[in-house]
């Protein structure tokens, strides 16, 4: 499973983390910049949130061995 783990900046010198299942296969990390930016921009999930800091995809394989 893909997952896309996006870091931001906040106000209070913290940082706070937004993480997607199954992002599209190809995204480009101009891609995820103009997401990003938009989510500060427009304050999608709170205000304190005001730079990027980082954001990778994660490909994680699970191998069910029993069950």
């Amino acid at each position: 499973m893909k997952t896309l783990r996006m870091v931001f900046g906040t106000s209070d010198n913290d940082t706070m983390s937004i993480s997607l299942r199954y992002p599209k296969d190809g995204l480009t990390a101009a891609e995820v910049q103009t997401a990003m930016q938009s989510i500060i921009t427009n304050s999608i999930f709170v205000d304190s949130i005001n730079s990027v800091i980082s954001a990778e995809i994660t490909d994680r394989t699970v191998t069910e061995l029993i069950g």
